[in-house]
């Protein structure tokens, strides 16, 4: 949703009709949030949606954790210790973790947990690749063993975002990975209260009163994880007007990823704060579908780097210039492994004269387009502009999110329920380094996203790249990694920009965090 500025002034004293949970207005036990979709899958191991992971840091913990400085710290880790060679890690779980049944956490919940991670999750497969072992001391203790040595061990287990390495029971974890699981039974600060989770209205989260905390003080998402408030609420409200009449009338609490047209009615309100959502930003991505046509045409998809053009792109969302960059790179620019090389200059003339060499055909591009997601839909409709001005035959479908995160799942062709092109913008601590960045992974039938590239030379490349021994060598192959993807072209970065939360000023204690959570937030009566 757009909204003109013409339209801002009188869209603030707009009185619009009340949500369904304004029963309980202004309550300082509930907090209440809009996220930017609904919560519809609970595996966060087998859903790479983000609202999986958001559901994820509420019900479960890691065994590290990122500080707000980006570095790993022991979360439900004790003590930890490495022999001189780098091959074997012993670790030891602290005292009082339960499962909100009331289950000790036990070396074999963390055993079974680690190895359903690793299947899908690129730095844990290369943890636990063939020849890598996990084993049991006792209850509390377990080891790691590895055949090399591989210095990302604390990166992979304090990963924050795409498949982040949560800890479940056993009898849980041992679910085969091509059955998602149901039992959202954690060892988190919140328990899901399954018998208020509403589809399309709401997701209810009650705090685990049995949960202990660490000494530390919080810490992006290190330390202590304090529930301050009993419940929390993820509400369901597409439309972004309504929404931002609720945080005004103090319906909602926190509007996340709010539309930038409404930043100046924020901006006025006294009781208002606008807000970084997080500390890392994001990447909107133009992904295509390799398995299809027409983009199964590698020529067509490299034309498609003639046409992705961050300085037109970017504004049409992103109006305030601060908050964005043109950064072109598969890496964000805070990356230490950021490079422009190899990029070309987009052009629209000649994104046309590319599209007509590769051999295109007029087959139907079949373009997701959310129009829940702001970010989403806004990309999504100007992609389909560039597309038809270079002579493609744009077949633009509106749906919800939701629908987009399970309609990108298909592989049947775009005119049999499939699609050929969405926009989503993956978190910047995903995709800092070829082994983290989901989106450049290229084994298809395996462990690729949605869009399923498939090149055996952008694999072999995140491989060596994990066991290069030097920042320097880790520099000169993630350069290398840019230059394969750049042919291949697996998805193109539109560029990177800031988030942005609206919250009421009651609220307190909001983490500085690479992601957003909600425990250690107040909220004054």
């Amino acid at each position: 949703m757009s909204i003109s500025r013409r339209g801002l002034a009188a869209l603030a004293a707009l009185p619009l009709a009340a949500p369904a949970f304004a029963q309980n207005r202004g309550d300082p036990r509930v907090l209440r949030i809009k996220l930017f979709g609904d919560l519809r899958a609970l595996d966060p191991f087998v859903s790479p949606e983000y609202m999986a992971r958001n559901h994820g840091y509420m019900v479960y913990d890691t065994l590290f954790a990122l500080d707000s400085k980006m570095r790993p710290q022991p979360q439900m880790v004790a003590s930890h210790s490495t022999s001189p060679d780098g091959l074997t890690w012993n670790f030891t779980l602290r005292d009082n973790l339960r499962f909100h049944d009331g289950a000790p956490v036990t070396s074999e919940d963390v055993i079974a947990s680690l190895r359903r991670w690793s299947i899908r999750d690129g730095h844990g497969g290369q943890m636990l690749a063939e020849g890598n072992r996990l084993e049991a001391v006792d209850a509390k203790s377990f080891r790691l063993v590895l055949q090399r040595p591989w210095p990302l061990v604390l990166d992979a287990l304090a990963k924050p975002s795409g498949l982040p390495a949560f800890i479940m029971p056993a009898r849980i974890a041992s679910t085969p990975i091509t059955t998602p699981i149901t039992d959202a039974t954690g060892s988190g600060p919140y328990k899901l209260a399954r018998e208020d989770w509403r589809l399309g209205d709401r997701t209810t989260y009650r705090r685990n009163t049995d949960y202990v905390p660490r000494a530390e003080p919080s810490d992006g998402l290190a330390g202590a994880k304090i529930g301050k408030v009993d419940v929390i609420e993820w509400v369901s409200l597409p439309d972004a007007a309504t929404a931002l009449n609720a945080l005004q009338t103090g319906e909602l609490d926190i509007f996340e990823e709010l539309p930038p047209d409404l930043f100046p009615v924020v901006q006025r309100n006294r009781n208002l704060r606008l807000a970084a959502q997080d500390n890392a930003g994001v990447q909107p991505s133009f992904r295509m579908n390799h398995v299809v046509a027409p983009f199964d045409n590698v020529k067509l998809r490299q034309a498609m780097r003639l046409l992705v053009d961050p300085a037109e792109m970017m504004p049409a969302y992103m109006t305030d210039p601060a908050r964005w960059q043109d950064c072109r790179s598969f890496f964000p620019c805070s990356s230490p492994f950021h490079t422009s090389e190899g990029w070309v200059t987009p052009n629209l003339d000649l994104a046309r004269t590319a599209v007509q060499q590769s051999g295109y055909d007029g087959t139907p591009v079949v373009i997701l387009d959310a129009q829940d997601s702001t970010i989403s839909s806004t990309f999504a409709r100007v992609s389909a502009d560039r597309l038809r001005r270079v002579g493609m035959n744009v077949d633009l479908q509106a749906m919800d999110w939701a629908t987009l995160v399970t309609r990108r799942l298909s592989k049947n062709p775009s005119n049999q329920g499939g699609w050929n092109l969405f926009v989503s913008a993956p978190a910047a601590v995903d995709i800092m380094d070829p082994v983290s960045h989901n989106g450049m992974r290229a084994a298809a039938a395996r462990t690729a996203l949605p869009g399923w590239p498939d090149d055996p030379e952008l694999e072999r490349l995140r491989d060596a790249f994990a066991a290069a021994g030097t920042l320097e060598e880790r520099r000169r192959l993630a350069m290398a990694s840019q230059l394969r993807a750049l042919e291949v072209v697996p998805y193109i970065p539109i560029g990177m920009m800031s988030l942005v939360r609206g919250h009421s000023a009651r609220l307190s204690g909001i983490l500085e965090a690479a992601i957003p959570v909600y425990w250690n937030i107040t909220k004054a009566a």
